[in-house]
């Protein structure tokens, strides 16, 4: 599956999960839907993947973990509030550096339409 198929078929999993249990729930809802719904697509998921901080050539464990990861290639930060600020871009983007990963998104689920709540990520390094 190439990247564009992988990232379409994570967009229907999050508009389906979306679908069924709609706006107004806790994240970790969601997030457990989602990531359940991955796996049934037979997708390698890891939930709550840690990530160190590299300072001054030390690695840093401060528990930095992304909500999902898909495939080893997209990071998945999932969301439940009112409107996504830049800081919640950020903390996508942090991950993905983190990662040396190139893509992410972030998903809020407590929006009416999902596509509202979706935003894509992308790692310039």
């Amino acid at each position: 599956m190439n990247d564009q198929e992988l990232t379409g078929l994570i967009i229907k999993c999050a508009i389906e999960v979306h679908k069924e249990l709609g706006p107004g729930l806790l994240e970790s809802a969601y997030k457990e839907s989602l990531h359940f719904l991955l796996i049934k697509y037979r997708l390698r998921v890891e939930k709550e993947k840690p990530f160190p901080l590299i300072f001054q050539q030390i690695k840093l464990d401060c528990g930095y973990r992304v909500d999902l990861l898909v495939e080893e290639k997209i990071t998945l930060e999932i969301k439940a509030v009112d409107c996504l600020s830049p800081v919640h871009l950020a903390q996508v983007l942090t991950y993905l550096k983190l990662s040396k990963l190139r893509v992410g998104y972030l998903i809020n689920f407590n929006v009416c339409r999902l596509t509202d709540g979706l935003k894509r990520v992308v790692n310039g390094y």
